[in-house]
């Protein structure tokens, strides 16, 4: 998995994953996004978090406003998008918005990155 992650692959699933998990991979791939089983999210947190660093000086998720934080938290939890609009009751597309920002202003370029950044700055535990 950490070599298909650093020759830039953009999602991995279990390989007991069921079919239907497989084709939403591929589908969520296949747009631009990133896809992580969530049981193995953890492990890769563990492996990389000490090579996501915030920048010296800026505080923890400073830059982020109280919902971006909030969505950040639900993403490194293992949430879907669909998972973290019904918990916020709010659209996916609202969701995909604040994905977008929080990458933007943390300065990240994708979803895995996010997972390590909130894992290694304690934004969750």
């Amino acid at each position: 998995m950490y070599e298909a992650l650093r020759a830039g692959a953009s999602g991995f699933l279990l390989k007991d994953a069921p079919p239907a998990q497989l084709l939403h991979g591929i589908r969520t791939v296949a747009t631009g996004a990133a896809l992580l089983a969530p049981e193995v999210t953890r492990q890769l947190v563990g492996r990389y978090a000490a090579r996501i660093r915030p920048a010296e000086g800026t505080p923890v998720g400073g830059a982020l406003t109280p919902r971006e934080l909030e969505v950040l938290r639900l993403l490194a939890n293992g949430l879907s998008n669909g998972e973290i609009a019904a918990t916020l009751v709010i659209s996916q597309e609202t969701v995909k918005t604040y994905v977008s920002r929080i990458l933007t202003k943390l300065d990240l370029r994708d979803r895995v990155q996010a997972v390590v950044y909130a894992y290694r700055t304690g934004l969750v535990i």
